[in-house]
């Protein structure tokens, strides 16, 4: 979530992350358990989402009607740099801890999802997990239950059900607490944002003449719109359409074209049911950029400890709860004996 749409009405105060006890006594939350939800529209965060939203289509246009050649292709490779922020970064490194990094590939990769402004490591990482405990339920923070526009922005909008702020106060965060690069982004995240995705990207095209207009516009507000609902997909498409190769019981899917679009993260069925394999696929370097870049940071000695899940598990996992019965096999490693009942 980018840190223009934060309020405290929509997100934990620090109090709450405490695992010691909630911040509310057990006789209001009883109170307050009785009393039916209503959904309480943030306004601030409809302007300003919607500024920025047309702003990006104003940049969509100028793609086609005044960019440069090269302004297009930094714009494209700036998207890439910014989704592996979040992917490589965000999501595998820090949410599920599903390999290490040096310090040199850490400060990399908090540069790059900096860049991607969708709030500091500390409250993604944070939120993703309660995602991950709590999935489909109201104290799930992009709940799909709610709907397709929910789960993909809407939650950005209102405030936090109850729920979320209660069970996500019991999630445990000293990883996330003890790392320096992780509490130096947020304590400095705001000013990091206006440099690092905005000032930089709309600066850089003016090194093969293009005009500051042009560069903000696509390269600063396009391609962080662009990176921002690519991610979002992974929320909504990703838990509406596709397979359940590994489990049919659960929603997220395996969704092709948020694979591309999220550089690798659409393989949601596999990811919710082995979300320690830093890999998000059993597919390997298949249509999964994120994956190929963890292992080149291995290769070159800056990521290690990268967690797998092992052939014998993913099979059996199919076997027992998958799709493919019903569909047909899928991914490389395929059941070799049918069902037995």
């Amino acid at each position: 979530m980018p840190p223009f749409l934060k309020n405290d009405t929509n997100e934990f105060a620090d109090d709450d992350l405490s695992e010691s006890k909630p911040s509310l006594t057990e006789e209001k939350e009883s109170i307050e358990e009785r009393q039916p939800y209503r959904v309480q529209i943030v306004w601030r965060n409809v302007i300003l989402m919607s500024i920025i939203h047309l702003y990006a289509l104003y940049g969509l246009y100028l793609c086609f009607t005044a960019a440069k050649w090269q302004t297009l292709v930094a714009a494209f490779i700036l998207y890439i740099l910014s989704g592996l922020g979040i992917t490589a970064g965000s999501h595998r490194l820090w949410s599920h801890r599903a390999y290490k990094a040096r310090l040199p590939l850490r400060i990399f990769l908090a540069f790059l999802q900096t860049m991607a402004f969708q709030n500091h490591i500390y409250e993604w990482a944070r939120d993703h997990r309660v995602h991950h405990k709590y999935s489909e339920t109201d104290a799930d923070p992009h709940n799909s239950n709610r709907g397709f526009f929910f789960a993909h922005v809407g939650w950005l909008l209102c405030r936090k059900h109850p729920d979320v702020i209660k069970k996500g106060s019991l999630i445990n965060l000293d990883d996330l607490l003890r790392d320096p690069i992780v509490a130096l982004q947020r304590k400095y995240y705001l000013p990091l944002v206006v440099l690092i995705c905005f000032i930089i990207p709309t600066l850089l095209p003016t090194l093969w003449g293009e005009t500051l207009w042009n560069a903000f516009f696509i390269c600063a507000a396009f391609r962080y719109v662009w990176t921002l609902n690519m991610t979002w997909l992974v929320n909504s498409a990703a838990h509406f359409w596709g397979r359940h190769p590994y489990d049919n019981t659960i929603k997220p899917a395996e969704n092709l074209f948020t694979v591309y679009g999220a550089v690798g993260e659409g393989f949601h069925n596999y990811h919710h049911v082995f979300p320690w394999d830093y890999r998000a696929s059993e597919l390997g370097f298949r249509f999964n950029l994120t994956t190929i870049f963890i292992d080149l940071m291995a290769a070159l000695g800056q990521a290690y400890d990268l967690k797998q899940v092992s052939t014998e598990m993913v099979i059996s996992r199919k076997h027992r709860t998958g799709d493919i019965y019903q569909y047909g096999n899928y991914g490389r490693y395929n059941p070799i004996h049918s069902k037995t009942s």
